[in-house]
């Protein structure tokens, strides 16, 4: 698996996990990161057999493409996972290199962006053997944006260990004192990297408008980190906003966990900002850990959450409609806790175990290899092309 990354967040973890789940299921797994990088860390922590790839992009491609060559043929890898897609383009001139007996997959995390028609795009993604997206909705925008072929187009949800998040092995209180948070009066949440695009700022202020629009005398934690090596002025923007709306005794802040169930199993309401959420792992978790969810109406999550059914929407920026939604899920339990047991019923969706079942059935398609006659494999030969790059490389 390939994740260039030198940032930790859900695509980052969700990538590090997949990888652990797979070698739990009897696979010889091998993560490529970047050296000295937190994925790097983690994968150590986790045991995930880890080789480092220094990043290369531009000008300096040529020499990362024919290092990850040499490493791929020392590991005898032939299957490889890309999980970023700015990996693909690096991905794809390593199987050129190796002379196609590399198969690439794309595991997709990321919505497309703006179409990706171009020849350049076009023959990129003409080298990948599968591409797995996680909605059917990702799978229509890639059909529209781009001309990848439909049949090799899988929808694959990434999932998620359920057995982490229920039953409780703790109560609310357990969880709240582990966590340093206050054992009374509801709690809300928000679990994601402190970033303007998830959001913080915007729960925020819907507690400030719950509690003196609405009289709700609730707290807030936020848990997660700035991103990795773009600094901490969000995150002083946060306590500047919590200091000026009088909020410091209301709003904690929580670092990072590798192991998010007890942020889940000490809130009472999960709330979701983020301007544009692909996929929303953090949603799925708070559902699996029976948390009601209020969320925005954004990207992936309107397919995750069926309003009013599993969770609840409001419109994007919308202070009023979100703090509505909060202060319903506490004035009708009843029909919160409805919300809740259905969703968690339709939650076998997104376990890992489905995740990994359904990326064996695509890796054992693309694995097949035509035969000749004799019973031996037929192998493509590298082009002239491994030779230019060999001598690009080290010089």
């Amino acid at each position: 698996m390939l994740c260039l990354s030198g940032s930790l967040g859900g695509l980052e973890l969700n990538s590090l996990k997949f990888a652990g789940w797979m070698q739990e299921r009897g696979w010889r797994v091998t993560f490529l990161a970047p050296p000295a990088t937190p994925l790097a860390h983690w994968a150590e922590e986790w045991f995930v057999p880890l080789e480092t790839l220094r990043v290369g992009r531009g000008l300096a491609m040529p020499r990362a493409a024919w290092e990850l060559k040499i490493q791929l043929e020392r590991l005898r890898v032939e299957i490889l996972i890309v999980t970023q897609n700015k990996d693909l383009a690096l991905a794809t001139l390593v199987k050129t290199l190796m002379g196609g007996r590399l198969r690439v997959i794309y595991q997709q995390h990321m919505q497309l962006g703006r179409p990706k028609r171009s020849l350049v795009h076009t023959l990129r993604f003409g080298q990948l053997d599968a591409w797995l997206t996680p909605l059917p909705g990702l799978a229509r925008e890639v059909a529209r944006h781009t001309r990848f072929e439909a049949r090799k187009l899988h929808v694959v949800p990434l999932g998620l260990p359920l057995e982490q998040f229920a039953p409780h092995t703790r109560t609310a209180a357990e969880a709240r004192h582990e966590l340093g948070l206050p054992l009374e009066g509801p709690l809300l949440g928000i679990l994601g990297r402190l970033d303007a695009g998830k959001g913080q700022d915007f729960v925020i202020e819907a507690l400030h408008h719950l509690r003196t629009q609405f009289g709700r005398a609730a707290s807030l934690v936020i848990m997660g980190e700035p991103t990795r090596n773009e600094g901490d002025a969000y995150l002083r923007q946060l306590r500047a906003q919590v200091k000026q709306l009088g909020l410091e005794n209301q709003v904690h802040f929580r670092g990072f966990r590798a192991n998010p169930a007890v942020f889940y199993q000490a809130i009472d309401v999960f709330v979701l900002a983020s301007e544009n959420e692909t996929y929303g792992m953090v949603t799925l978790e708070a559902m699996a850990a029976g948390v009601p969810v209020v969320v925005a109406a954004t990207g992936g999550t309107v397919e995750l959450v069926q309003h009013g059914h599993t969770g609840l929407l409001y419109l994007h920026r919308d202070v009023a409609a979100c703090a509505r939604s909060i202060r319903r899920c506490f004035d009708d339990p009843a029909a919160t806790r409805q919300r809740v047991a259905r969703a968690q019923m339709d939650r076998w969706r997104y376990s890992h175990h489905r995740q990994c079942a359904l990326t064996e059935d695509v890796i054992q398609a693309v694995s097949a290899v035509a035969e000749t006659p004799a019973g031996t494999r037929a192998v493509r030969r590298p082009d002239a092309l491994a030779s230019v790059f060999a001598r690009v490389a080290v010089s």
